[in-house]
């Protein structure tokens, strides 16, 4: 079993919440040193901050105590989804022009939707290995792809928006072609490429209809198999969702879009029962309180679910089939911290934040984890 080391309480938590209070996280600043950019060299080796919304507690710990922050009854709702090797690099021209002879660009696969179409963005590359943003479109033009095809952007995906256009894909099977020829979509505070597996979690399964995320479902890496053993040693439940990613908008932080979801009927039972026995739902990652949320009711019962949801969780809102969440450490401009806000109240959220900048932790996919509990 893991040890319990003993928590470290934050003892400066007011006077840096007075600092940084829930109306002024959008303006702080993040230094770049924080900003992981590479994997621990063990998963469970991040570290945890956990808040406590009752007691208003900021604590300190190694994942590897998570086991005991948790109790028997309570249930992680984990995120199956698997991550694609969703970018392939390409070549665009102008219109009319001959794509074999165009700009290299970077095309990241983001949503296959219904019809066969792909939602994608494409980027230029920043010649260090990762990317950067380039104006969208326009419509009709054609990017030739690495290991033969092509793509034709058809109409930004929102309009007056230019950022994610929906694209016609002229190949026989667009995941096969990434699982050949992709590679992990990487943004520019990451030192190196990373192979796949780095962005795969313990908890991912090849999905019934083939499709997978663009981008890690993250806040579940950092468990591994042993990890999950002592948790349900201890009779902490697991309980399985889907939720396929887009990709994020590293620059303008916009909110989230439709994405495919499915919440199984033993999911649904496993959190109605663990609720109605005291126990407690804690979703591991914001993707997972987006398809329990979309699949509860106002009561906070959950059912079977599958489709898409469009769902954004705000305070105003606020969660209903959800009473915790183990997540990453988002910027600042993130349209997640809505969904935090919304899980923990603004005051402690106030106060994790603070003490993470304090405590030098790590943002971002590789980054360490927080804990926010009832």
């Amino acid at each position: 079993m893991s040890a319990a080391a003993p928590a470290v309480v934050c003892e400066t938590c007011d006077t840096e919440a007075a600092r940084v209070d829930a109306g002024s996280l959008a303006d702080l600043r993040l230094p770049p040193e924080l900003l992981a950019a590479a994997p621990a060299p063990r998963r469970d080796a991040v570290r945890l901050l956990v808040g406590r919304r009752g007691s208003g507690e900021v604590t300190h710990h190694g994942f590897r105590e998570l086991p005991g922050l948790l109790r028997a009854g309570d249930v992680l709702v984990v995120n199956t989804s698997r991550t694609l090797p969703a970018a392939l690099n390409g070549r665009m021209a102008e219109l009319g022009a001959d794509p074999a002879t165009g700009a290299l660009v970077v095309v990241h696969f983001s949503t296959r939707r219904d019809d066969g179409r792909w939602v994608v963005e494409v980027r230029s590359p920043d010649g260090r290995g990762s990317t950067v943003r380039r104006p969208g479109g326009p419509a009709g033009a054609e990017v030739r792809l690495a290991g033969g095809g092509r793509l034709v952007l058809e109409r930004p995906l929102v309009p007056d928006a230019d950022r994610l256009w929906v694209a016609s894909v002229r190949v026989p099977d667009v995941v096969r072609h990434l699982q050949r020829h992709g590679r992990p979509i990487r943004y520019g505070y990451t030192a190196r490429d990373q192979p796949l597996s780095a962005y795969q979690t313990v908890f991912g399964t090849p999905s019934a209809d083939g499709r997978a995320s663009a981008e890690m479902p993250s806040a579940g890496r950092p468990f591994t198999a042993p990890l999950v053993t002592e948790l349900v040693s201890r009779g902490v439940q697991l309980a399985p969702i889907e939720l396929h990613t887009g990709v994020a908008s590293a620059e303008a932080h916009e909110p989230p879009y439709a994405e495919p979801f499915t919440v199984p009927a033993s999911t649904a039972w496993q959190v109605n029962a663990a609720r109605a026995a005291g126990g407690r739902v804690v979703a591991v990652g914001t993707t997972a309180v987006r398809a329990l949320e979309t699949a509860s009711d106002e009561r906070g019962t959950v059912r079977a679910a599958h489709g898409w949801t469009e769902l954004v969780v705000t305070p105003e809102r606020g969660v209903r089939a959800v009473d915790g969440l183990l997540t990453g450490l988002h910027e600042p401009e993130a349209s997640h911290l809505l969904m935090l806000r919304a899980v923990s109240g603004e005051q402690l959220l106030a106060r994790v934040y603070a003490e993470a900048l304090r405590g030098r932790y790590l943002w971002h996919e590789f980054g360490d984890v927080n804990l926010l509990l009832p």
